[in-house]
Protein backbone atom coordinates (compact mmCIF):
# COMPACT_ATOMS: atom_id res chain seq x y z
CA UNK A 1 0.00 0.00 0.00
CA UNK A 2 1.34 3.43 -0.94
CA UNK A 3 2.40 5.77 1.81
CA UNK A 4 0.67 9.15 1.91
CA UNK A 5 1.37 12.27 3.86
CA UNK A 6 -1.41 12.95 6.30
CA UNK A 7 -2.51 15.49 8.86
CA UNK A 8 -1.17 13.31 11.67
CA UNK A 9 2.43 13.98 10.70
CA UNK A 10 4.44 16.81 12.19
CA UNK A 11 5.06 18.19 8.70
CA UNK A 12 2.06 20.34 7.85
CA UNK A 13 1.33 21.49 4.33
CA UNK A 14 2.16 25.11 3.55
CA UNK A 15 -0.67 27.62 3.48
CA UNK A 16 -1.90 28.18 -0.08
CA UNK A 17 -1.91 31.67 -1.56
CA UNK A 18 -2.76 33.32 -4.87
CA UNK A 19 0.26 35.62 -4.38
CA UNK A 20 3.13 34.54 -6.65
CA UNK A 21 5.55 37.24 -5.42
CA UNK A 22 7.24 35.13 -2.68
CA UNK A 23 8.23 32.57 -5.32
CA UNK A 24 9.65 35.33 -7.53
CA UNK A 25 11.75 36.61 -4.63
CA UNK A 26 12.92 33.06 -3.87
CA UNK A 27 13.92 32.52 -7.52
CA UNK A 28 15.89 35.78 -7.60
CA UNK A 29 17.92 34.63 -4.58
CA UNK A 30 19.04 31.39 -6.22
CA UNK A 31 22.37 30.62 -7.87
CA UNK A 32 22.26 32.60 -11.16
CA UNK A 33 22.73 29.49 -13.32
CA UNK A 34 19.59 27.90 -11.84
CA UNK A 35 17.28 30.90 -12.17
CA UNK A 36 16.36 30.27 -15.85
CA UNK A 37 15.51 26.63 -15.04
CA UNK A 38 13.21 27.65 -12.20
CA UNK A 39 11.68 30.41 -14.30
CA UNK A 40 10.86 27.99 -17.14
CA UNK A 41 9.39 25.32 -14.84
CA UNK A 42 7.35 28.04 -13.13
CA UNK A 43 5.97 29.24 -16.48
CA UNK A 44 4.96 25.72 -17.53
CA UNK A 45 3.26 25.03 -14.21
CA UNK A 46 1.36 28.32 -14.25
CA UNK A 47 0.24 27.57 -17.81
CA UNK A 48 -0.99 24.04 -16.93
CA UNK A 49 -2.71 24.68 -13.61
CA UNK A 50 -6.21 26.12 -13.49
CA UNK A 51 -6.67 28.45 -10.51
CA UNK A 52 -3.08 27.95 -9.24
CA UNK A 53 -1.97 28.36 -5.64
CA UNK A 54 1.58 28.95 -4.43
CA UNK A 55 3.60 28.69 -1.26
CA UNK A 56 7.16 28.90 -0.08
CA UNK A 57 8.08 26.77 2.92
CA UNK A 58 11.22 24.90 3.99
CA UNK A 59 13.09 26.80 1.21
CA UNK A 60 10.94 24.99 -1.34
CA UNK A 61 8.37 26.32 -3.80
CA UNK A 62 4.98 24.61 -3.88
CA UNK A 63 2.38 24.61 -6.62
CA UNK A 64 -1.16 23.31 -6.46
CA UNK A 65 -4.81 24.12 -6.83
CA UNK A 66 -7.90 23.97 -4.60
CA UNK A 67 -9.18 20.95 -6.52
CA UNK A 68 -6.13 18.71 -5.99
CA UNK A 69 -3.99 20.24 -3.21
CA UNK A 70 -0.22 20.52 -3.56
CA UNK A 71 1.03 18.78 -6.69
CA UNK A 72 4.59 20.02 -7.28
CA UNK A 73 7.46 20.86 -4.96
CA UNK A 74 10.56 22.54 -6.37
CA UNK A 75 13.88 22.89 -4.58
CA UNK A 76 17.13 24.36 -5.89
CA UNK A 77 20.54 23.06 -4.88
CA UNK A 78 23.99 24.27 -5.96
CA UNK A 79 24.01 22.65 -9.40
CA UNK A 80 20.50 21.36 -10.02
CA UNK A 81 16.81 21.92 -9.47
CA UNK A 82 14.69 19.02 -8.23
CA UNK A 83 11.07 19.04 -9.34
CA UNK A 84 9.06 16.67 -7.16
CA UNK A 85 5.69 15.47 -8.40
CA UNK A 86 3.93 14.65 -5.14
CA UNK A 87 1.65 12.09 -6.85
CA UNK A 88 4.14 11.14 -9.56
CA UNK A 89 3.86 7.41 -8.90
CA UNK A 90 0.26 7.67 -10.14
CA UNK A 91 1.23 9.13 -13.53
CA UNK A 92 0.90 7.11 -16.76
CA UNK A 93 4.71 7.16 -17.04
CA UNK A 94 6.18 8.22 -13.68
CA UNK A 95 9.26 10.44 -13.44
CA UNK A 96 12.41 8.32 -13.05
CA UNK A 97 13.66 9.19 -9.56
CA UNK A 98 12.20 8.31 -6.17
CA UNK A 99 10.88 4.99 -4.98
CA UNK A 100 9.05 5.55 -1.72
CA UNK A 101 5.49 6.71 -1.35
CA UNK A 102 3.76 8.50 -4.22
CA UNK A 103 6.39 11.17 -4.89
CA UNK A 104 8.65 11.00 -7.93
CA UNK A 105 11.11 13.61 -9.16
CA UNK A 106 13.46 14.81 -11.84
CA UNK A 107 16.79 16.54 -11.43
CA UNK A 108 17.27 19.42 -13.88
CA UNK A 109 20.63 20.99 -14.71
CA UNK A 110 19.69 23.01 -17.80
CA UNK A 111 16.73 24.74 -19.43
CA UNK A 112 16.97 22.21 -22.26
CA UNK A 113 15.98 19.50 -19.77
CA UNK A 114 12.81 21.46 -18.95
CA UNK A 115 11.70 21.83 -22.56
CA UNK A 116 10.93 18.18 -23.23
CA UNK A 117 7.66 16.41 -24.03
CA UNK A 118 8.08 14.26 -20.90
CA UNK A 119 8.43 17.25 -18.58
CA UNK A 120 5.38 18.94 -20.10
CA UNK A 121 3.37 15.70 -19.78
CA UNK A 122 4.35 15.30 -16.11
CA UNK A 123 3.35 18.88 -15.32
CA UNK A 124 0.02 18.44 -17.12
CA UNK A 125 -0.66 15.21 -15.21
CA UNK A 126 0.31 16.89 -11.94
CA UNK A 127 -2.43 19.45 -12.56
CA UNK A 128 -5.02 16.65 -12.64
CA UNK A 129 -3.93 14.02 -10.10
CA UNK A 130 -4.77 14.68 -6.43
CA UNK A 131 -1.58 15.45 -4.52
CA UNK A 132 -0.87 16.49 -0.94
CA UNK A 133 -4.02 18.08 0.44
CA UNK A 134 -4.41 21.14 2.56
CA UNK A 135 -7.19 22.00 4.97
CA UNK A 136 -9.27 25.12 4.76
Amino acid sequence: MAKTRNAGTTRKPPEPSTDHQPLEEWRQGLVPALQPIVERVDALVREAFPDPRYALKWKKAYYGSPAIGWAIEMVAYDVSVNVVFLAGADFATPPPLGDSGRGRYVKLRSVDEVDTPEMRAWIEQAAEVPGWGWSG
